[in-house]
């Protein structure tokens, strides 16, 4: 398995879901499972999971869940049309397609109004709302094109009835906490209410939420939704139609710079490579693209249809990940010239330690031992050459952390008691024992020395392995 500093989400689908095609990924640069629930049911999902816990039991699964996003039915009959033609929605689920689209939403015809556009499949597809008679909405096409099953429906601009949780959104967290989901991701995130009602939800424990930035709601209140969630992602296909197009670039290094404030992971999603879904090689607009996310300080980069039903998803990853690592090598060298600012709390003042101790002495790996993750989150966001070492006695937590950029999560059957910290050793030996660590290494170690309220992170060591494992007499 590679390790990257930027993350590679792959999205699993019929194209990948097999024990040859995942372990390939894996080889190629995969560290995060993504399933996209508004696919498939919840068999299929459930076989994946399992069969990804055992090719690939390292690797954290992400459900990305539908949330309120509007999308058109599974269809028996997906209509092709002209431009100018006629095409009728409804919210009435009776019909199959042939003469009505049916789309998931039972208030969708009380919403809208004559003269509102519609938008379909990211944007691809334009209609204009001619009149609604009861749960039928009359469009005309503005586009040419074929309305396909599952494909996302927006209406920018328009005020839609919609509950923050849905009977889906409950059906599928339940599904996600029975069956060892890591993540779970959630669409149009537009307030920090909204992460409060799913954290309500899924109660203590996993999974953990990240929440899908994608509409002007969420642009809005990027601050307030970046401080209540655990990672977020940037959904650009929805979040160019939501908004505009022309600004979306900038959105996006608006959103990375607010999540990386508050230690949070940021994805970069939607057609990175996406002529890769039928072509062996990228454009190089793509490339650009990928470069530029990573410039940006994104901690992963997401491939949609490119892994779950195109035809070349190893190769797609492999590229993804030969362009992270060559513009990661810069970004570092770039870092490595820039002092860090000043910051006021304890936590963040380790972390900006962390960063210059790592440019003055030659360390080697950072080995951040914490529960919850918060430590690997702070140093992540600073973007350290060396490796992060993230170390939790909770196996989910520690599974988590491979989303987080450099890191590596790890879990160690060690207690972590609040009155000492005998631990930290006890922690370093195991790695040394796994190969995680060398004779060779000089470890950096963040911790947190006789936690207390508010006190997260506040503890640096270093230590030459070789002397622990000569004083100590460690065996393997």
């Amino acid at each position: 398995m590679k390790m990257n500093r930027t993350k590679i989400v792959c999205t699993i689908g019929p194209r990948t879901a097999n024990a040859i095609s995942l372990r390939q990924l894996v080889e190629a640069g995969m560290s995060v499972a993504r399933l996209n629930g508004s696919h498939a049911d919840l068999d299929w999902h459930a076989r994946t999971v399992r069969l990804l816990h055992e090719v690939a039991p390292g690797v954290p699964v992400l459900l990305d869940i539908p949330g309120r996003k509007i999308r058109t039915a599974d269809l028996a009959h997906e209509p092709d049309f002209a431009a100018g033609a006629v095409v009728v929605l409804t919210t009435d689920p009776a019909h199959d397609g042939r003469d009505k689209v049916p789309v998931n939403s039972d208030t969708l015809h009380d919403d809208l109004r004559a003269g509102d556009t519609i938008f379909a499949d990211d944007g691809t597809l334009r209609f204009v709302v001619s009149r609604i008679d009861g749960r039928d909405i009359y469009c005309r096409a503005e586009t040419a094109g074929r309305l396909r099953s599952r494909k996302g429906i927006n209406v920018p601009h328009v005020k839609l009835q919609s509950q923050l949780v849905t009977a889906r959104d409950r059906q599928m967290i339940e599904f996600a906490r029975a069956n060892g989901i890591d993540f779970v991701g959630i669409s149009f995130v537009d307030s920090a209410a909204h992460i409060a009602a799913i954290h309500e939800l899924i109660g203590a424990g996993w999974p953990r939420i990240v929440a899908k930035i994608e509409n002007q709601g969420g642009l809005d209140r990027v601050e307030e939704i970046v401080e209540a969630t655990d990672a977020v992602m940037i959904d650009r296909g929805d979040l160019a139609v939501e908004t505009n197009l022309e600004s979306l670039s900038l959105f996006q290094k608006r959103i990375i710079v607010a999540a990386r404030e508050h230690g949070r992971p940021v994805i970069v999603a939607t057609e990175m490579l996406h002529t890769m879904i039928t072509n062996p090689f990228p454009t190089k607009a793509e490339i650009s693209d990928i470069t530029n996310a990573v410039l940006d300080g994104c901690a992963a980069i997401m491939l949609s249809g490119e892994t779950a039903i195109g035809d070349h998803p190893v190769e797609a990853v492999s590229v993804m990940h030969r362009v992270a690592t060559v513009t990661e090598d810069f970004v570092q060298s770039e870092l490595d010239t820039i002092p860090e600012r000043v910051r006021g709390s304890v936590p963040q003042a380790v972390g900006d330690a962390i960063a210059m101790i790592c440019r003055t002495l030659p360390v080697t790996r950072i080995v951040a031992i914490t529960k919850s993750g918060y430590a690997a989150r702070m140093i992540a966001a600073r973007r350290p050459r060396q490796p992060i070492l993230a170390v939790s006695n909770d196996e989910y937590a520690a599974r988590s952390f491979n989303l987080y950029a450099g890191t590596e999560g790890i879990f160690v059957d060690v207690e972590f008691p609040q009155t000492s910290t005998d631990h930290i050793i006890k922690c370093l030996e195991k790695l040394w024992q796994r190969g995680k660590l060398t004779e060779e290494d000089l470890v950096l170690v963040t911790a947190v020395g006789y936690p207390r309220s508010g006190n997260r992170m506040n503890l640096l060591q270093t230590h030459h392995m070789c002397d622990l494992i000569t004083t100590l007499g460690w065996r393997r």
